[in-house]
């Protein structure tokens, strides 16, 4: 049996949690030691009112950062249709090593991508770029930041 054999089977035991379009899921300086799995369905994560990302993908992992370090969520994320989380504490990750295996992978993958978003806003600052390009990139790494891509597999 692989890994992802192995992942979700460890996600399907966990509890689903269903939120219907418009519910806010995780808000930012709250608390809650859970880190959610998308299921199905699509949510927005926000920041201040503004949207950052937009996820769809089943897989997608939210909470992880303010589980990893005990701390408060650090943006909204709120469904924009009704969909359905696997719920997890953050125990899960001290205990599980295929979870927190692939929780460390999405943080990698989004951590490659925000140290090339800064090479390429280097140049484009260097090169006396326009002030929409430079909003294009800051944007774009917003998204790799937050939830956006982050159960994409390489």
């Amino acid at each position: 049996m692989g890994s992802d054999d192995t992942l979700e089977k460890t996600w399907a035991a966990l509890p689903l949690a269903t939120y219907q379009a418009g519910e806010t899921i995780l808000s930012d300086g709250l608390k809650t030691g859970q880190v959610l799995i998308l299921k199905n369905g699509e949510v927005a994560v926000l920041k201040n009112s503004a949207v950052l990302a937009r996820v769809d993908q089943p897989g997608a992992v939210f909470g992880e950062l303010a589980a990893l370090l005990d701390q408060p969520h650090t943006a909204d994320v709120r469904a924009l249709q009704d969909s359905q989380f696997h719920v997890a504490d953050a125990a899960l990750l001290e205990k599980d090593l295929i979870a927190v295996l692939h929780v460390a992978r999405i943080l990698a993958r989004r951590l490659v991508a925000a140290n090339n978003g800064l090479v390429e806003l280097k140049n484009k600052i260097e090169t006396g770029p326009s002030a929409g390009t430079l909003r294009a990139v800051l944007a774009n790494m917003e998204e790799i930041l937050t939830a956006g891509g982050a159960s994409r597999e390489t």
